[in-house]
């Protein structure tokens, strides 16, 4: 089997662990964030909204159509944007206390454009343009 078949449940598998990573630490009060824990901001839960796009990711990326394909790119892209707005406004300075950022959050960013890359360079030979 070739590699290109295993990188997208990789990228996936990526992305889910950098959730439960830290994403940043907050020094003043000695609080560490991820993406499902929060306590002590109002952040909220990101990483359960990166759970939701690569599961839709990953439930396209699995049927063998092109217009599934298609959709996984797309589910792919909305991943890389909610990353790239973590990855800008949660580490933002904020009242003269700036968080440092961790290891989870530059994985939450590598693993979105994975999973972009996955979907981009799936095996084109397999399908044809009359399974549309």
């Amino acid at each position: 089997m070739r590699f290109t078949k295993f990188f997208p449940f990789i990228a996936v598998a990526l992305l889910v662990l950098s959730c439960y990573l830290p994403w940043m630490t907050i020094e003043s009060k000695n609080i560490t964030i991820t993406g499902v824990d929060t306590t002590g901001t109002s952040f909220g839960k990101p990483g359960y909204f990166h759970f939701v796009w690569a599961a839709l990711y990953f439930a396209f990326f699995a049927i063998p159509k092109v217009w599934a394909k298609r959709t996984a790119i797309g589910f792919a892209a909305f991943n890389i944007a909610f990353a790239f707005r973590n990855f800008l406004l949660l580490p933002a300075c904020q009242m003269g206390d700036c968080p440092q950022k961790r290891i989870g959050l530059y994985l939450l960013l590598f693993s979105s454009f994975a999973m972009f890359a996955a979907a981009l360079t799936h095996d084109k030979k397999k399908y044809n343009a009359t399974q549309e």
